[in-house]
C-alpha cells in the first residue's frame, strides 16, 4: 500500500460504496453527538444516491481504489449550495481525506460563483464543530427540528 487518495466525481457504479461510507461514518457521527434517533444519511437508499450522482455533484475519495470518503454539493439558487452527506470512513478520518473533500467543494463554489454554501450538523459534535470553523464556517442559527440540536453552518465566498 502507498497511502495515496483521489477524489473523482461519482459514478452510478459507486452508489453501493458510497451508502457504505454513509453508514459506518454517520453510525460514527451519531455516536459522537449522542443522537438516538435515526438519520437520513444512513436510511437512504441505493437508488436515492443514484438519482443524486445523476443530479447533484457527489465526489467519492478511494485511497488505494479502496472507498474512503464522499460528499455531495446541490444548488439551492442561483448564489447559495448546499453541502451534505460529508463522511469519511472511521479509521481513515484525521488523515486530510475530509479537508480534502471540503477543499474540492470550495472549488465547485468557486466555479459556479456561489456566494455561500450551507450544511448541517450537530452541535454536540465538537472535534466535528471544531473541523468547519477551521474551514471557514460559521454558526448561523440552531434547531431541534429533528431531536437534537442541529447547527445550520455557513461559508461565504468572495467572487470576483
Amino acid at each position: 500500500m502507498d497511502y495515496s487518495f483521489v477524489i473523482r466525481k461519482a459514478v452510478l457504479e459507486d452508489a453501493a460504496d458510497i451508502h457504505g461510507i454513509l453508514v459506518s461514518s454517520f453510525d460514527a457521527y451519531r455516536a459522537a453527538a449522542d443522537i438516538s434517533g435515526p438519520l437520513e444519511a444512513v436510511e437512504e437508499s441505493i437508488s436515492h444516491i443514484e438519482h443524486d450522482i445523476v443530479h447533484k455533484d457527489v465526489f467519492i475519495a478511494l485511497m488505494d481504489k479502496v472507498p474512503v470518503g464522499t460528499v455531495r454539493v446541490s444548488q439551492i439558487d442561483s448564489e447559495t449550495a448546499l453541502l451534505s452527506r460529508l463522511g469519511v470512513v472511521p479509521r481513515h478520518q484525521n488523515i486530510g481525506i475530509g479537508k480534502s473533500l471540503l477543499n474540492l467543494v470550495d472549488k465547485v463554489a468557486m466555479e459556479k460563483k456561489y456566494k455561500r454554501i450551507h450544511l448541517y450538523t450537530a452541535t454536540k459534535n465538537s472535534s466535528l464543530m471544531r473541523f468547519y470553523y477551521g474551514r471557514g464556517f460559521y454558526v448561523d442559527s440552531t434547531s431541534k427540528n429533528r431531536g437534537y440540536v442541529r447547527a445550520l453552518l455557513v461559508k461565504e465566498y468572495i467572487i470576483s
